[in-house]
């Protein structure tokens, strides 16, 4: 069965590290998303197994933790799953005090353990 995964302002070489890590690892649709208004646009219309958001959007440089805070606070977006991605385990902390799962970190992707970190969202 095909997740959905929602990625949140990453740029766009880290774009390319994500995607071809998640779909080379999962069977996975991804969807994209720059800023905050268009996240909750998407996240109102469709659920996803896991939204990855960066710790700092890309497009505005907007914060991910105070995002995933307004999200888990929102009653129009559908349920889904929040992972930061961050190389910080402090900031992965935040993260996770404010409703997140765990994330991980854009060095991780050659990690087999990252696999398994993820299959619990995406296998």
């Amino acid at each position: 069965m095909t997740k959905r995964v929602l990625s949140v302002g990453q740029c766009v070489p880290d774009t390319n590290s994500l995607v071809r890590f998640l779909t080379s690892n999962f069977n996975v649709e991804i969807d994209q998303s720059d800023v905050e208004v268009d996240t909750f646009e998407k996240m109102k219309k469709q659920s996803y197994d896991l939204v990855m958001i960066n710790r700092k959007l890309d497009a505005d440089y907007s914060d991910g933790i105070e995002l995933i805070q307004k999200i888990k606070e929102s009653s129009e977006v559908k349920s889904s799953r929040l992972m930061l991605v961050s190389n910080y385990p402090e900031y992965q902390q935040e993260a996770v005090q404010a409703g997140a799962e765990y994330g991980i970190g854009k060095n991780e992707y050659q990690n087999p353990e990252t696999v398994e970190k993820l299959k619990p969202y995406l296998g």
